[in-house]
């Protein structure tokens, strides 16, 4: 029997469940679920972003819903458009095998004239941004006097944007006798006082612990000078050459101005604020989803809704001014069942933020410093001859390989090699050989590229060429040295897990046997090669698991300003037109009344390389191509 016919759904929502392929429900709708089926009750519900909320209060709306009666029985509120619009799409797929159900998505940045038509001809459920709700209800076109549930989806994230007063206004629009289904991921005071104004009894359910982070995603902070932050952002994605990653910033003006340093210094980046058109975000949220874009730079609001698998990485690039608002962030990652990492860049006066941020999510964070310009190049380069062994060989190669070999007759097979992945090697060493360490604990201080001596009580970083593709993540990699090894729990440290490669530590008593027992271990028929990095080891880095977090992986309200004059991204509220805005999706800078275009991001442009002026007005020194 399939675990969500015991739930007590019909038989139409169970084929669109097998249509969809899910198999076992989550936490949230193991809770919520039955008591929504079999009780007319009010419910608050806690849970994390990515979780199967939508589809925890969805089920047992459509199922409660009349198909048959056209008028509008139940409404959704959300925050924002992009989620508005998930919603909807998710709604659909689930009604999709009973007849006459219709859901309308309602929000701002469309045709309101269009919106209405839609309801008008019969829409049981509506789907809405507040702003937008509030306008339809002002203007007469739409009647949620005798619906039977109303659903606040996101809810503290709707109250921490500044909707405060259009829902209470919306839901006292609503008959008292309605069911309120409230879902958020945090319960800030805004969010009580909302329950206990318009709810009756509500029963509460609570996935994990309340407020806290999710138990899938590691946190980590690095510490830079504030005027490193830029630069300390290119090297963890440079150590990072796969990173898949939601960049978040406090305003419109920073997210637009990141985004397009990242273009010009050669990755594929994108901004998403509130500014963009409609058809501009989904030009964005398309290219983003299809692996276009590696780095999305976004703000809170309008990253709102994004539900895209597999972000490997969620970057705060300034912390948010909300401390529940991280929770938000962190929840972009992670995602159903996968691990991910939430990483912060802070300065020195920020770290309290941190501290305060672990009470609050009930995780710790792992301090580390910003790779240097060596370690960046090792992983590049170990990167690049991976990707060189496991691409896959098209045949019809074959007839210009004589032309090939006659080019290559006069250098050994070593040689070939060398001056193959030298091609890029040389890219990022001319680039950063010259940079100095970002660390806090560096400062300015050149790293030697001399080999140290190694003694025992010092820390060593070693290179293996086995990872994530082998099936590791940090845990599995570090009970397979302590076995393989025969070493205690605290002896490997700072495991670092990638795609094809990882980093460890041990202590330089035990380099050793770490060189002679795994150097040539055969592993599944593969031979594993150990080196010692140049790094120096990490030796400023805690060894500590943080109660078995341990290292995953390396990197891999309403106020409409803030303390800069930055302007804030809220969400829009009826129709708003958008100023023009670059191919790359974001606003020009030279000519703001000039028309929009639609376009998605471009793949990443080839940059040369050329020093950096400490003035800041100087022109910005591209980095190398990533590989």
């Amino acid at each position: 029997m399939n675990k969500f016919e015991q739930l007590g759904l019909n038989e139409s929502l169970l084929l669109a469940v097998k249509d969809l392929g899910f198999e076992n429900p989550s936490e949230v709708q193991e809770k919520a679920i039955p008591i929504l089926l079999e009780q007319n009750t009010d419910i608050v519900a806690l849970a994390q972003t990515g979780t199967g909320k939508t589809a925890a209060f969805g089920f047992p709306l459509i199922q409660k819903i009349d198909a048959d009666d056209r008028s509008t029985q139940g409404l959704i509120l959300s925050p924002t458009r992009e989620l508005c619009l998930q919603i909807t799409n998710e709604i659909k797929q689930y009604s999709k095998y009973i007849k006459g159900l219709h859901t309308v998505a309602v929000y701002g940045g469309a045709s309101i004239t269009e919106q209405a038509r839609e309801v008008k001809r019969g829409a049981q459920i509506i789907v809405a941004t507040p702003g937008r709700m509030q306008d339809m209800i002002n203007r007469g076109l739409v009647n949620i006097k005798n619906i039977n549930f109303c659903v606040l989806d996101e809810a503290d994230e709707m109250l921490n944007m500044g909707f405060y007063d259009d829902i209470c206004s919306i839901l006292s629009d609503t008959p008292d006798e309605k069911n309120t289904w409230l879902f958020s991921a945090t319960m800030p005071q805004e969010v009580a006082r909302i329950a206990k104004q318009f709810m009756h009894n509500p029963q509460e359910i609570t996935v994990g612990a309340k407020n806290s982070g999710s138990s899938t995603v590691s946190h980590e902070f690095y510490m830079v000078n504030a005027r490193d932050r830029y630069e300390a952002l290119k090297r963890l994605a440079d150590a990072n050459p796969d990173i898949f990653s939601v960049v978040f910033c406090r305003t419109k003006r920073d997210t637009q101005s990141i985004a397009e340093k990242l273009i010009e210094d050669g990755y594929n980046a994108a901004a998403l604020h509130g500014d963009l058109s409609q058809a501009q975000r989904d030009g964005v949220m398309k290219a983003f989803r299809g692996r276009q874009i590696q780095m999305l730079v976004a703000t809170d609001v309008a990253a709102r809704g994004i539900d895209v698998d597999n972000v490997t990485h969620v970057v705060n690039y300034q912390l948010p001014d909300e401390i529940e608002t991280y929770n938000h962030r962190s929840g972009r990652t992670g995602r159903a069942g996968k691990l991910g990492t939430s990483i912060v860049i802070v300065t020195k006066s920020e770290i309290r933020k941190i501290h305060s941020i672990e009470k609050i999510i009930k995780q710790k964070f792992e301090e580390k410093t910003i790779p240097s310009g060596i370690e960046i190049c090792e992983i590049q380069l170990l990167h690049l001859a991976n990707k060189i062994h496991d691409t896959e060989v098209d045949h019809e190669i074959d007839n210009y390989l004589p032309a090939i070999y006659e080019v290559f007759q006069d250098l050994t097979k070593e040689e070939l090699v060398k001056r193959m992945v030298s091609v890029e090697f040389n890219r990022f060493l001319s680039y950063y050989k010259s940079k100095r360490d970002l660390s806090s604990q560096g400062g300015d201080r050149e790293r030697s590229s001399e080999p140290r001596e190694i003694r025992a009580g010092d820390p060593v970083r070693y290179f293996i060429n086995i990872g994530a593709r082998d099936d590791f993540d940090w845990m599995q990699l570090k009970d397979f040295l302590k076995e393989t090894l025969d070493l205690g729990r605290d002896d490997v440290f700072k495991v670092d897990v990638k795609e094809g490669f990882s980093f460890f530590n041990t202590d330089g008593e035990h380099t050793a046997k770490v060189m002679e027992v795994l150097n040539g271990y055969d592993l599944n028929g593969r031979r594993i090669n150990v080196e010692i990095s140049k790094n120096d080891g990490g030796s400023n880095s805690s060894r500590r698991d943080h109660n078995g977090r341990g290292e995953r992986r390396g990197f891999g309200g309403g106020r409409d300003r803030d303390s800069r004059g930055g302007d804030r991204d809220r969400a829009p509220r009826g129709d708003r037109g958008s100023r023009g805005e670059s191919r790359f999706g974001g606003e020009k800078r030279s000519d703001r009344r000039s028309g929009s275009d639609d376009r998605a991001p471009r793949n990443e442009r080839r940059s040369s390389s050329a020093p950096r002026r400490s003035d800041s007005n100087a022109p910005r020194e591209r980095r190398p191509r990533r590989s």
